[in-house]
């Protein structure tokens, strides 16, 4: 068919190109040449019968050969028996002859043949094609490479050989095209490592499978039956060790100290109380604060409760409200724990204390905290509005944890010897007062805490227990509790239009006057007059006080031997 473009296999091949083609092969028994055009045949027209003569004959294609690698078989033009073969128009000028293409064969060149006479050859059907345009030449100066290469095939097997067991054929390599190369062994495929990790998929998945139909098993069973029953719980339990505790330890101390604590509980007077104490001898005497026994104090009822729940009556021996101490006895009681005494000027800011009471009835409690402070000035009391219920105490102050029903209790130091009387606290309304709460605040701890000192609470016991009566150390002086300056002020007048410095008093005797104001007492700053009167009463009387003092501008210093007055 001619649509126009030229048939690649009727192109005239030019004499130089055809001078290079070598002579065809002779024919072998095994070929099927393609049959020649018969000389009977009618000429075409415009073909003399000389050119169709001088026509090269048809090559000689072997069907029996395996194509070489790499090049796909050709197929064979098939002539028609009966019809005859058309050939395009060429022109009339003679063509040369031109030797048939040898096609490429897998094996060994062949032996050299002696040179036959080419008129009597067999000759192609077709004139040469200068492109060599594959199968039937070599490849082309533009002969695109093909795009797909396909594996070698196998050699045939000999007649009468037993073909080999058929086996899964391997995947074949495929190699760079080489059209001018025989074809090369492909290479074995570089050997594919097996992945490990589908299979940890898969048994991640296999594991949460197992997993899941596990915890849904037990969680039915929870569901059905509330639990899974184990067997009896027996929790696990360190073994019995030892109860024994250093002495100088809050357990120790407390330890040693509570046979010695005893829980008061008074009524009289219409009211009642709850308070705390503890024995100071094998007689008997227990030492506590005066607001605690206040109501039994004419015709009341005292009860003594010991820590080891034996109880037993009580008898007021003394009080004194100017220092809020008081002595009760019980009698027939026998086992007595007596507290041993410290010595409350050997206290220091810091030193570990440990208190004992029954805060809110709640016997033989135990609070341990540091001395926060000394020498604090306090006074409580004042419920009666004459100032004759008003105590003054140069306190031990201390964190240790106290409440209502503290009073009267010991403060311990590290040793297990009392040094104080706890007495008060602040209360959280503001304003100080007992450890009861007399101060009208909210009664509860807030980590301030007054004890009076050790060694004012044992002269004052002592005299109450000896005389029923204590003693207060005075200088004679009426002092202006109204006074807004620093310092504490002579008054001008005292009570019921007295003197105001009492005659042949210790104030007198010093030269002190009426308007004075005095600063400080052995050094130690004053305020205001409350603060005179408890640095006073912190000793005893006979001792000499160095006051400093401030009158008409100049500063004067007056030592005064303190006198003695009678307590109440």
């Amino acid at each position: 068919m001619n649509d126009g473009k030229p048939n690649w296999w009727s192109r005239p091949s030019t004499p130089p190109e055809a001078a290079r083609i070598p002579t065809p092969p002779p024919a072998e028994p095994e070929d099927f040449p393609l049959q020649a055009p018969d000389p009977a045949e009618p000429v075409t027209p415009g073909r003399t019968p000389e050119a169709a003569a001088e026509a090269p004959a048809a090559p000689r294609v072997d069907m029996t050969k395996e194509p070489a690698p790499g090049h796909a078989p050709a197929p064979a033009p098939a002539a028609p028996e009966t019809a005859p073969v058309e050939l395009p128009e060429t022109p009339a000028t003679p063509e040369p002859a031109l030797a048939p293409v040898e096609p490429v064969r897998d094996e060994a060149p062949a032996p050299v043949e002696p040179v036959r006479d080419e008129a009597a050859a067999p000759q192609p059907l077709h004139a040469p094609d200068e492109y060599r345009t594959p199968p039937y030449g070599e490849p082309g100066p533009w002969a695109p490479a093909p795009p797909v290469q396909l594996p070698a095939a196998p050699l045939p097997a000999p007649q009468g050989a037993v073909p080999p067991p058929q086996g899964p054929v391997p995947p074949q390599a495929w190699g760079q095209y080489d059209p001018w190369g025989a074809g090369r062994p492909a290479a074995a495929p570089p050997a594919r490592k097996k992945s490990r990790r589908g299979l940890a998929l898969v048994g991640a998945l296999l594991f949460a499978l197992v997993t899941g139909v596990i915890g849904g098993g037990v969680g039915a069973y929870i569901e059905r039956n509330g639990s899974i029953d184990l067997g009896a719980v027996e929790l696990p339990q360190s073994g019995a060790g030892t109860t024994d505790r250093a002495p100088d330890s809050v357990a120790g101390i407390a330890a040693a100290a509570l046979p010695g604590v005893v829980t008061l509980h008074v009524s009289g007077g219409g009211s009642a109380g709850t308070g705390t104490g503890f024995v100071l001898d094998n007689r008997g005497h227990i030492l506590t604060n005066n607001h605690v026994v206040d109501a039994a104090a004419t015709s009341g009822d005292i009860t003594v409760t010991f820590s080891s729940g034996e109880t037993a009556s009580a008898k007021l021996i003394g009080k004194d409200t100017g220092y809020d101490l008081a002595v009760v006895r019980v009698t027939g009681v026998t086992g007595l724990k007596p507290l041993p005494l410290g010595n409350s000027d050997d206290v220091r800011v810091g030193d570990p204390v440990v208190a004992i009471g029954a805060p809110f009835d709640l016997s033989n409690t135990v609070t341990s905290g540091i001395i926060s402070a000394k020498e604090r000035p306090i006074t409580a009391g004042g419920e009666k509005g004459d100032g004759s219920d008003i105590s003054y105490v140069d306190a031990l102050q201390t964190d240790a944890p106290i409440n209502p029903g503290n009073s009267g209790g010991p403060l311990l130091d590290g040793k297990g010897r009392v040094i104080g009387i706890n007495s008060a606290i602040r209360a959280a309304g503001g304003g100080s007062g007992e450890g009861d709460g007399g101060s009208g605040g909210q009664a509860g701890s807030i980590g301030l805490g007054f004890a009076i000192p050790v060694n004012q609470g044992k002269r004052v016991a002592e005299e109450l227990i000896n005389t029923g009566k204590a003693t207060h150390p005075v200088i004679g002086v009426s002092l202006d509790m109204q006074f807004n300056g620093d310092g504490a002020r002579v008054g001008d007048k005292g009570k019921d239009g007295t003197p105001a410095v009492t005659p042949d008093g210790p104030a007198a005797k010093a030269g002190l006057r009426p308007g004075d104001v005095i600063t400080k007492v052995d050094g130690q700053r004053v305020h205001n007059g409350e603060e005179l009167i408890v640095k006073i009463r912190a000793h005893r009387p006979g001792d000499a006080l160095a006051l400093t003092l401030t009158r008409d501008g100049r500063e004067l210093t007056r030592t005064v031997t303190l006198g003695s007055a009678q307590g109440t």
